[in-house]
Parts: C-alpha cells; structure tokens; sequence
C-alpha cells in the first residue's frame, strides 16, 4: 500500500540524513504499553523517534500531534492518518466541552502507545535544556497507572534542521531511551513531574546539562 512505501522511505530518509543510533540504555524494546516521552527541539522529533523504534513497536506506538498543523492540507493529513496513525489533539480548543486529552485517554484505552513531548512546544532556547512540563502527562499515567512512561533523549536534532535552514545538515543524532517509570499511588502532580524531567535530564549529554 502506498502509506507502507511512504512509512519506508521516510524510515530511510530519516536515518540518511542523520545517522541515527537508538541506544537502549535504562530499557529493551520489548511489546509493551508504554508512553515514550522525550525533550521536543525540533519538528523533526517525532518522527525520528517513531523512525527508531523496531517495526513491532512502531506498528503500535502513536505521535501525539497538534490538529491545527497536521489537520491542515491533503498531504499532512494522509501522512499524520495513514503513514504515522498520529493521535490529533486540538491545542486551540475550539471545543471548550470536550477536553484535549480525550484523544490520547482513548488511544491508551485501545492498547496504543504514545510519542508525545509533554513540554508543549518546540524549545528553542539553547541555555534552557528542558521547558517545564505540562500536566497532560500526569493526568494520562493516573487514568492508565499500567503504562509505562519510557524517558527518550533526543540528541543533535535541532543542529541537523537549524530554525530558517531548508537543507538538513549531516550531523550523528542519538535517541537515546531510559528506565521505564510508572505514577506513584500517592505521588502529586509536582513530585511526579518533576520525576519525569529529571529521569530526562539524566539522559542529556553531560556537556548538554
């Protein structure tokens, strides 16, 4: 099918121009539920992440994206729908009854994974390593405390595609994926999140911190 060959050649293209190494340091890519959540640089992310997970876990694995961007144009649409299977979220809420998370409770609820980047937003501030995370992480692990949140360092991606270049530069990119976590039964939404960017932090290049 032509979503198959698209998914391929993007696959490809993707670890051409940046050379990319999956290193599994605190995990194994095992079948399992789990939400990969990783610092968010570049609009490349997620589908460098989603390009280095073994096929098993992509088939099931969602990037979480925003509907105002991907819902917009024939060609964003099919490759967000068909190729990814992208979990559209409305980040204008131009619903205010229904809540932006519902997209992603009933993925989860389906046996789906997660790509997502709980900071929200592109962070393009290169002294700041990690934006402060928004709560939508927290409120998806409390609904779903049997799936695992897996922290994944993606490293070099924003020099590969510097903001206002159109050609990629050939630079090594890294995405490296750390010890699963889980919420705690009692853990507030601060302690936990604050849990979370620091299981991040620690995947970071230490020159990076």
């Amino acid at each position: 099918m032509l979503e198959t060959l698209v998914a391929y050649s993007v696959i490809a293209g993707a670890r051409a121009v940046t050379g990319m190494r999956s290193l599994w340091l605190g995990t194994t890519p095992i079948a399992r539920q789990r939400i990969y959540y990783a610092n968010h640089a570049s609009h490349g992310d997620f589908v460098l992440l989603w390009a280095s997970l073994p096929p098993a876990l992509r088939k099931h694995a969602r990037p979480v994206a925003g509907a105002d961007y991907w819902g917009k144009g024939t060609l964003r649409r099919f490759l967000i729908d068909k190729v990814f299977k992208g979990v559209l979220i409305d980040r204008q809420r131009t619903d205010p009854s229904r809540n932006p998370l519902e997209p992603m409770f009933e993925a989860l609820s389906a046996g789906d994974s997660l790509i997502l980047f709980p900071e929200g937003t592109r962070n393009l501030d290169d002294e700041v390593k990690l934006l402060p995370f928004k709560s939508g992480i927290y409120h998806l692990s409390k609904a779903h405390p049997q799936v695992e949140l897996v922290p994944v360092w993606i490293d070099n991606l924003k020099r590969v595609m510097p903001k206002g270049k159109v050609l990629p530069l050939p630079l090594l990119c890294t995405v490296s994926f750390g010890a699963p976590l889980t919420v705690g039964e009692d853990e507030s939404k601060e302690a936990f999140l604050d849990r979370l960017s620091q299981a991040l932090l620690e995947l970071a290049p230490k020159e990076e911190i």
